[in-house]
């Protein structure tokens, strides 16, 4: 299916219009700022998207740079903590003069990074955050490449039928991303005749998932909605097969990677459908095929694991989209100025065509968002297929 559709004191807030004029640290480089979880429970996803941003950087710099200058990553690890999310962003603005960030993979963790955007004026570009609360804050500093989970809802409205879904049950991780995800979803469902029953939480450092799956398998319904991350999918799906839950499992988000479900999980992942927003297994299905299949043998040829795949194109399209942005700019590339040119962008990259449309507008102060393509897959007979 496809549609287009991250501590200083607080007496720093004094400098913070100075920052809205942060540039290049030099003549020869600008520095782009990579907020992502690099170690902790969702540390995977994390380096997944950096690895996907150093490609996207080396190739630019490969051929000459942005209007002359080399572009250099400035990584920090927020630790999938909001409070490391937040440190950390303002770290980047003050210590590494950063212009614009590429942050910060959870949707907690991007709305812990928000607040210092605003307070240096710095944009962010969100690579995989999906809670519709992002782009409706009235925050202008956000520019949203990867799609609400209200716009992979809308996107899924047309596979509910072929689906034969009557019935969902609803178990997400307590967080904006899963509670947001269960609204988004549940809005869609009931609208379209299914009826919802079950909605249960998980905390995202929990391990056994029975309890909720035993409740779950006591329902009527014939489709379980999921979403989380894939390493505590793994273990879900595992304990789902235990139990000898029979009904459909469709995971939401785009984070599962299938790949990492078939290697770990085994059989468990079996017959597991996932709504995804790059489709490694199938590039010529992708919105940008040859893109896609050059992107696919550099992860190769680093010797990268194939299951990062659909987490690192994430990186790779928002640096890629900052690269555009920074080409429009005029002199220095301040935060302003990157600000600005970030609204004229029309990219062609791995998940689509990017540009940006106003959201939050009712605010006053609108966020930027992206109209994502989304993909539905299935693991069949352990291999990944496209659903039709």
């Amino acid at each position: 299916m496809k549609r287009r559709s991250q501590i200083f004191a607080s007496g720093l807030a004094a400098v913070a219009m100075s920052f809205s004029m942060l540039g290049a640290a030099n003549a020869d480089t600008v520095k782009i700022g990579v907020n992502q979880p690099l170690t902790g429970p969702i540390a995977a996803s994390g380096n997944y998207v950096l690895e996907g941003a150093k490609i996207a950087a080396d190739e630019i710099n490969a051929a000459g740079g942005v209007n002359g200058n080399k572009i250099e990553l400035v990584v920090e690890d927020n630790k999938g903590n909001p409070t490391e999310s937040a440190n950390v962003t303002e770290k980047l603005i003050v210590r590494d003069k950063v212009p614009v960030i590429l942050g910060a993979w959870g949707s907690t963790l991007t709305l812990a990074a928000m607040p210092k955007l605003m307070e240096y004026k710095v944009p962010m570009v969100v690579e995989t955050s999906s809670s519709v609360k992002i782009t409706k804050s009235g925050n202008p500093y956000v520019f949203r490449i990867a799609p609400t989970s209200a716009i992979e809802a809308d996107n899924f409205v047309e596979m509910i039928k072929p689906l034969g879904i009557k019935k969902a049950d609803m178990l997400v991780v307590n967080n904006d991303w899963g509670r947001g995800a269960a609204a988004e979803f549940r809005r869609v469902l009931e609208a379209n005749g299914v009826e919802v029953g079950k909605e249960l939480i998980m905390d995202a450092a929990a391990q056994d998932m029975t309890s909720q799956l035993s409740e779950i398998k006591g329902t009527d319904a014939d489709t379980l909605f999921v979403t989380t991350a894939v390493e505590q999918l793994t273990l879900l799906l595992k304990q789902a097969q235990s139990l000898g839950m029979d009904r459909q499992i469709i995971t939401t988000g785009g984070s599962q990677n299938p790949d990492q479900l078939i290697d770990h999980a085994g059989s468990a992942a079996e017959g597991s459908k996932h709504l995804l927003f790059f489709t490694p297994w199938v590039p010529e299905e992708t919105a940008n095929p040859e893109m896609a299949k050059a992107f696919i043998a550099e992860w190769e040829k680093r010797g990268l694991n194939k299951a990062g795949l659909t987490e690192s194109f994430r990186g790779y399209d928002g640096i890629k989209t900052i690269a555009a942005a920074l080409k429009k700019v005029e002199g220095e590339p301040t935060a302003e100025k990157i600000t600005k040119a970030l609204w004229e962008v029309d990219l062609p990259a791995l998940n689509g065509d990017i540009t940006f449309r106003k959201d939050g507008v009712e605010t006053g102060k609108p966020s930027a968002q992206y109209d994502a393509n989304t993909y539905l897959v299935e693991i069949k007979d352990g291999k990944v297929v496209m659903v039709q």
